[in-house]
């Protein structure tokens, strides 16, 4: 690593606590949503009917799911870093610096030098996103296959679900992305509360601890919900605490929904599962 490197320059401890955002954007509850991927996401959900054919048994999954989410959280933790301390910890030098895969690869090679960093740009830049993508699309045709009962066995059919698939990626790639960006943060932490509900379904109707997942199903709930309401590209954009005033209400109207029926088992289904 770069000797002349400092890390977190000219930033204080009150820094912590106080907003830094160069356009005043309120952290709550932006940075729950602008932070899809890591602590918790709905995109890793999608993956877990995949993940789950490649292991041999089920104690593997604690380390692969919690695991991987906690790696994950690190590497975040460390892009977080750099962010703040490769350009002098100045917001507005940062975003002048150009498109992420540019900070990522002027900071990469800088610190670790080009040979390394080059490399490391190349994995995080080119066959990440590449892999990322390429899992997309097939969990997307396993998700519409599990939906219109088609066995995946014959590759033509495979194909006939994929095409619809590439057809929409084509067209949000040709056209203006930020249209589907703008709403991707919600509607991946979206897709992680339906998750979260679903698993405190499982554990309520099994008589198992499920506040572990409940009470953060609440909380991300309450978090999209606010975001849905006050974020200004989106339809309604009201004030920040009027959405959270709303954001509580969904919140709580899911909870009781949950408390009234999560525990009722469906006819045949088994309680020892």
């Amino acid at each position: 690593i770069n000797p002349n490197y400092q890390v977190l320059p000219n930033l204080h401890f009150g820094d912590f606590f106080r907003n830094l955002h160069p356009k005043g954007a309120p952290l709550w509850p932006l940075m729950f949503v602008t932070i899809a991927c890591g602590a918790i996401s709905g995109f890793h959900a999608t993956q877990s009917p995949m993940m789950a054919r490649c292991m041999k048994s089920e104690g593997q999954a604690r380390r692969i799911f919690y695991g991987s989410m906690i790696a994950e959280g690190l590497i975040a933790l460390v892009w977080v870093t750099i962010g703040l301390s490769f350009y002098g910890g100045d917001p507005q030098t940062l975003m002048q610096a150009g498109p992420p895969a540019v900070v990522v690869a002027k900071t990469s090679e800088a610190l670790l030098g080009g040979v390394v960093g080059g490399v490391l740009v190349f994995l995080g830049v080119v066959i990440l996103p590449i892999s990322t993508g390429d899992t997309a699309f097939r969990m997307g045709r396993l998700i519409l296959a599990d939906v219109l009962h088609v066995k995946q066995s014959n590759i033509q059919k495979r194909i006939l679900l994929a095409i619809p698939l590439f057809i929409c990626g084509i067209f949000f790639t040709v056209n203006d992305f930020s249209a589907i960006w703008m709403a991707f943060g919600w509607a991946n932490q979206t897709f992680s509360c339906l998750t979260l509900w679903a698993c405190a379904v499982w554990l309520k109707r099994r008589n198992k601890l499920h506040w572990i997942v409940s009470l953060p199903a609440f909380f991300m709930t309450t978090v999209c919900a606010s975001y849905l309401f006050c974020y200004e590209k989106f339809p309604f954009g009201w004030p920040q605490w009027i959405s959270l005033l709303l954001g509580l209400a969904v919140a709580g109207l899911c909870a009781g929904i949950f408390w009234k029926r999560g525990g009722i088992m469906p006819e045949g289904d088994e309680r020892e599962f």
